[in-house]
């Protein structure tokens, strides 16, 4: 969004508030005294609203009213909305102040006389009092916009201010020992502090740290395990970068994958821990391209920064030939893919081969990913292929040989909310790589390479283009800024407080206002259940996906039980969730299983924040385990839910993959019309006819990509002719036959870039033929 960076003057000069942000408080019409008595007619005499109209509209036109309204804070916009409702109020009001009622009578009493009493432009004390009644942000502009002044992060961490620390930067590529290194001094510490960016990955630490005989606790959003039986704080402890405390001492601190600074959404996590630990020595890992800015960041802390930079321990070799076909998979093979459509599709093909895979994407629960990786891992289980989305960039070790990008373009949703297809950046493709021929595992060389052909050439050269430097670190405002802000602007809601905090705040060029969409989503989400403001922000910060509608309304339903006082049972819970669940029979009911486990994430994570509020979180971590448990069983059995999903009616696959994008919808269409009818009926054979048309829209959309259309277009036809064929749904003679059809139709014109509906049409058609 354009407030995720407002990066704005260092100069100390204030900006031009972004005024379509000020909603105007509504001022109800006056009514009379307490008795209706109206003392303004009984000093003078009834106004005449015709002629108090007429003044009115004569002040708003008036060159000298409107340059004094920008002179007192009120820009075109505002002075037009504060007229309207200063207008409205006069008209519509039985009465007036005694002294607003005096002066409009002067002025309409006064109008065409050579010496007049009144002036319209007397009614400007009254107008400007209106005007800062409706928005009172222009009485408190300075204070607002000291409260959102942000030009000085180090400055709001005095505990580590009184302290010198010193600043260790292991920077290397996936793969060299960065982290390794800085653990060991963390190991060795008297106190440490570790912080991570994933669950996995603190869970990892804290349990490498207690099997070195390391008394570690662990702390998530939604977990605190302690070491020590007693529930005493352990000297060590290993987090989320979101949990760490900023004024607890310790040694040592890791701050791992430093580059997250620049992370959109969550960069203020990373600039909190660099700026704010209490630590003797932090040490921060991560890539090169974040040496300079840590640098700089630290020059104003007056704290030096000493690099160690570290080399790959083991060769990466980017392969000449791509893998082409999954008939050429071998032992230790990761495919790459960016949408779950991708990984359903392709694990389903190797299913088809008689080769057993293992399926690890970014919604499946920690326990599950570990269960899949070790699954992988162990040399004496016959799964040797693993299927993934780039969620293995970080936070699980794997034994891989060759990693194989099936695609090099990742869907993504731009800033508008729209969603686009674009290469995968140098900085991920690099961290996806990497993760090929991990030192100490079975493969001591790492490859790399692509499934098909074309995007091989592309690869390379996203590969081999340097990482660019990272150039400003996030920056988040806390609940004490926003409680300010609200205290000023009391009838503001907190997505509007949020929106007007952003426009006003300054920041320096080193740094940027994370992206707050997901804060507002929540925030307008439940504006109109009544909680106070600490608790309302809480649940605005909570860690949700917003696309999964059934976590969402979840969450609305904790708030609404919340705010009427009334503490959220696991009875309750499990009533919502229809706990006990089964295990899945297909996709979709997978897809649901891991949003239920998402609700229990939010609830553990609540309760953590309101104890009393969500007293059973001991109850919920263990139906959360089981839960896990039936997740990983529905998983291991993925091709059967696949296969499931797809002879089951059209529209529930359709809601399966919600996720999806333009390169892969064709794909399913054909396949989800091929499987709901019997080969032989003219319906199926009009679809399969339909397909290659569809594939030329979806390759016209690839070319933009810089692929080749033709190479595309003959694979995909290539790979939906074997599955048919492999499914018993084609045979070689209505390939054939298909082919001609097609190329009939191609030569009359017929499927070109015409509309979907001339294509449904067409196929239609071919349908009533076939009969």
């Amino acid at each position: 969004s354009s407030s995720s960076s407002s990066s704005s003057s260092g100069d100390g000069g204030s900006r031009a508030p972004d005024t379509s942000l000020f909603v105007p408080v509504p001022l109800k019409p006056g009514l009379g005294g307490a008795a209706g008595e109206d003392v303004g007619a009984e000093l003078t005499r009834p106004l005449d609203k015709g002629e108090v109209l007429k003044n009115l509209n004569k002040f708003y036109k008036r060159k000298e009213i409107q340059r004094l309204g920008a002179e007192n804070g009120l820009d075109a916009r505002l002075f037009h909305q504060a007229f309207i409702s200063f207008r409205k109020y006069i008209m519509e009001s039985s009465s007036v102040s005694a002294d607003l009622h005096i002066i409009l009578n002067d002025i309409c009493c006064d109008a065409g006389k050579v010496c007049p009493v009144g002036h319209v432009d007397d009614l400007f004390p009254f107008f400007l009092r209106h005007a800062k009644q409706i928005f009172p942000m222009l009485d408190c502009m300075d204070d607002l916009r000291k409260i959102s002044d942000l030009r000085l992060p180090p400055n709001w961490y005095p505990d580590a201010r009184a302290i010198q620390r010193k600043i260790i930067f292991h920077a290397g590529p996936t793969n060299s020992g960065k982290t390794y290194h800085a653990i060991q001094r963390f190991l060795s510490a008297k106190s440490g502090i570790y912080c991570g960016p994933l669950k996995l990955l603190a869970h990892e630490i804290f349990q490498k740290t207690n099997d070195a005989n390391v008394p570690c606790d662990l702390v998530t959003g939604e977990e605190r395990v302690y070491a020590n039986e007693d529930a005493r704080q352990a000297p060590h402890i290993a987090c989320t970068i979101e949990m760490c405390s900023t004024n607890t001492p310790y040694e040592v601190a890791v701050i791992d994958e430093i580059q997250m600074i620049r992370d959109p959404a969550r960069g203020w996590a990373w600039t909190r821990a660099l700026l704010g630990l209490c630590a003797e020595e932090i040490h921060v890992c991560g890539e090169a391209a974040a040496i300079d800015l840590v640098t700089e960041l630290m020059y104003t802390t007056g704290e030096e920064v000493e690099v160690r930079n570290y080399q790959r321990l083991t060769p990466l070799t980017v392969l000449d030939y791509a893998l082409e076909s999954l008939d050429n998979l071998r032992p230790g093979d990761c495919i790459v893919c960016f949408s779950k459509n991708d990984i359903y599709s392709v694990s389903r093909q190797i299913e088809a081969r008689g080769l057993e895979c293992a399926v690890i994407y970014g919604s499946l629960p920690p326990g599950t990913k570990l269960e899949q990786a070790k699954k992988f891992n162990d040399p004496d289980d016959p799964c040797k292929i693993l299927v993934a989305t780039d969620a293995i960039g970080m936070g699980l070790n794997l034994c891989i040989r060759r990693i194989i990008f099936n695609s090099i373009v990742k869907p993504t949703v731009n800033e508008k909310g729209e969603k686009e297809i674009d290469s995968i950046p140098t900085s991920q493709a690099l961290q996806i790589a990497g993760r090929a021929g991990r030192f100490g595992s079975s493969f001591q060389q790492g490859e790399v390479t692509t499934m098909h052909r074309d995007d091989l050439l592309q690869l390379k050269e996203i590969l081999s283009e340097a990482v660019p430097p990272v150039k400003a670190a996030g920056l988040h405002p806390t609940p004490e800024q926003i409680e300010m802000f609200a205290y000023h602007l009391p009838d503001a809601t907190l997505s509007n407080l949020i929106d007007i905090f952003v426009s006003l705040s300054q920041v320096d060029g080193m740094y940027f206002v994370c992206n707050i969409d997901d804060f507002k989503f929540l925030a307008d989400m439940i504006q109109h259940i009544p909680l106070n403001l600490r608790s309302r922000y809480v649940f605005c910060t909570a860690p949700l996906n917003r696309k999964e509608p059934f976590v969402c309304t979840t969450l609305l339903k904790f708030a609404r039980q919340f705010s009427r006082n009334e503490p959220l049972t696991f009875d309750w819970l499990c009533r919502h969730t229809k706990w006990p669940l089964a295990a899945p029979k297909n996709i979709k009911e997978l897809v649901h299983l891991e949003a239920v486990h998402d609700v229990f994430d939010l609830y553990l994570w609540l309760s953590y924040r309101f104890m009393d509020m969500f007293p059973d979180a001991a109850l919920v971590r263990d139906i959360q385990k089981q839960l896990d448990d039936i997740i990983q069983v529905g998983v291991r059995n993925i091709t059967k839910l696949i296969r499931a999903s797809q002879s089951a009616a059209a529209p529930g696959t359709a809601e399966v993959v919600s996720e999806d994008f333009p390169l892969s919808r064709t794909k399913r269409d054909a396949r989800v019309a091929s499987d709901r009818h019997d080969a032989k009926s003219p319906e199926a054979l009009s679809i399969a006819a339909e397909a290659p048309a569809l594939r030329r829209a979806r390759n016209t959309r690839a070319s933009r990509s810089g692929m080749r259309q033709e190479d595309l277009k003959s694979y995909g036809r290539g790979s939906l002719a074997n599955r048919l064929l492999r499914e018993g749904l084609l045979t070689q003679e209505m390939l054939k036959q298909l082919e001609s059809e097609w190329q009939d139709q191609h030569r009359n014109g017929r499927y070109g870039f015409g509309s979907k509906r001339d294509d449904q049409h067409s196929s239609k058609e071919t349908g009533k033929k076939r009969k």
